[in-house]
């Protein structure tokens, strides 16, 4: 397994809603009692809530890089539909100090929308998934993902929650211009795939809390499977800022030619809530 150069921020991000009729943040030892459920509840039938984060990170020296990552997970929570919106973005660009040459070694962004139908019971759903991702530098043009399927709760527990959605989707993807193809292939592709999510939310204690999103998605027409996860601790500092630890993972089973399958990301970031 290869592993890229880890990289270590510091971002602030923000929570946000239209009206608050609890504020789960104003004690973090509250939102840490609370499970994503109950979160959800509290903002029933607000336009958007949610949270952003922002990073910068500076080098000076020998090499000069400028760096900046825009992060963001937000929600609507209506009566029959539970929508999730996210975006991630890494720009990065070196500059030498001799020659004043620069050059850009990271850009990424990636965009993801999902709705859930409830049906049943809590937490059960059926959802609609759409993604889109534009990595300058994995040899693809853009992936873009679309998947519908199933829903639900498979445990919940006094520290615990452990939710899924599975179901089959389409896949497709376009290789780069620059990229030489071999006889016969084509540079747009397309396929069908099936995704699996999982989501863990475990309540470490008052003051802390860890997260684990996994989601897996095993083409089924011999083309990419790729493999996303997120490991995440969170920790109150003092008030509303927390330190948040988090290990970014991701799996390409079929990258082009001279691309690595795994990307990796450590970060220690600080969270502002409020």
């Amino acid at each position: 397994m290869s592993y890229l150069k880890l990289a270590v921020g510091s971002c602030l991000s923000i929570f946000s809603s239209v009206s608050w009729a609890v504020d789960p943040f104003e004690d973090f030892h509250q939102y840490g009692e609370l499970s994503d459920e109950e979160i959800h509840q509290l903002h029933a039938g607000e336009i958007l809530y949610g949270d952003i984060e922002f990073g910068f990170i500076a080098n000076n020296g020998n090499t000069k890089s400028t760096a900046f990552k825009l992060k963001s997970n937000l929600y609507q929570d209506f009566e029959h539909w539970r929508n999730q919106f996210k975006i991630d973005s890494l720009y990065k660009e070196e500059t030498d100090a001799n020659t004043d040459d620069s050059d850009v070694s990271a850009s990424r962004y990636y965009i993801s929308a999902q709705g859930n139908y409830k049906v049943g019971r809590d937490n059960e759903s059926l959802f609609i998934y759409g993604d889109y991702n534009n990595d300058k530098f994995s040899g693809k043009a853009y992936t873009a993902t679309i998947a519908l399927g199933y829903g639900n709760r498979l445990f919940e527990g006094e520290k615990n929650t452990v939710d899924f959605d599975i179901g089959p989707g389409l896949y497709i993807s376009k290789t780069d211009r620059d990229v030489e193809l071999a006889t016969g292939v084509k540079r747009t592709q397309e396929g069908q795939l099936l995704r699996l999510a999982l989501q863990w939310e475990r309540n470490v204690s008052k003051q802390t809390r860890f997260n684990q999103d996994v989601s897996i998605e095993k083409s089924l027409s011999g083309l990419s499977s790729r493999v996303f996860s997120e490991t995440a601790l969170v920790s109150q500092v003092m008030g509303g800022v927390s330190l948040k630890v988090s290990y970014t993972y991701r799996y390409n089973s079929h990258p082009e030619e001279n691309k690595k399958k795994v990307d990796t990301e450590l970060g220690a970031t600080l969270v502002y809530s409020f």
